[in-house]
């Protein structure tokens, strides 16, 4: 399977990347700037792409089987971003003919209650508010779109950690353990998208990963 990772860069990405040769399948790497990217192995091929560009994710994806969108938005802080990629990315990959686009989502859509989501809680951090609202809009555009599309919320917390292959798949509710905590390493994350992206037929809705 033939793989464009936008994002491969960052901590989520990276994993993607790394979980995608490990599994024998063909990576490009589309990032901004190359120079602050290094390949874990000759065999990616690194591309520039802009996630924000309807074109250049068309030029980018060409001849690909699933691309995925990873991209975040912390470091600039134009958290406005996730949803003109969201625009952009549904145009790009109806372009280049590519027949699924995975998304790195974000937890503060997931549902804790029935009409309540998790980033409209009190508890919610207010550093992370801003990100996850605009997640959550950028869901609601992809909701909308005639492509084959797969949001992926994490748990509640997602970090660098083990990869363990033990975690459960949900969907539009927080998971959680017995003690409330919700958590998930980029490594087994990794796993699952790679999980979802060699299953065959469509998606079109959202899902979560978490212990």
């Amino acid at each position: 399977m033939k793989l464009a990772i936008f994002g491969a860069g960052g901590m989520i990405g990276q994993r993607i990347v790394d979980e995608a040769l490990r599994r024998g399948h063909e990576v490009t790497a589309v990032v901004r700037d190359p120079s602050r990217y290094t390949a874990p192995s000759a065999s990616v091929k690194v591309v520039v792409g802009d996630a924000l560009d309807a074109d250049s994710i068309a030029t980018a994806s060409a001849g690909q089987d699933v691309v995925v969108n990873a991209i975040s938005t912390n470091r600039d802080g134009d958290h406005q971003g996730y949803t003109k990629s969201a625009h952009a990315m549904i145009e790009g990959v109806k372009k280049a003919g590519v027949p699924r686009l995975i998304v790195v989502g974000g937890a503060g859509s997931l549902l804790v209650a029935p009409g309540v989501q998790l980033v409209d809680t009190p508890e919610f951090p207010d550093l992370w508010r801003a990100g996850a609202s605009a997640l959550r809009d950028a869901l609601e555009v992809y909701r909308t779109a005639d492509v084959d599309w797969l949001f992926i919320s994490p748990a509640g917390y997602i970090h660098p950690g083990e990869r363990t292959g033990k975690f459960r798949v949900g969907g539009d509710y927080l998971l959680a353990d017995d003690k409330g905590n919700s958590e998930i390493s980029a490594e087994d994350y990794a796993i699952g998208l790679l999980d979802e992206a060699e299953k065959p037929g469509e998606h079109k809705k959202r899902i979560t990963l978490a212990y």
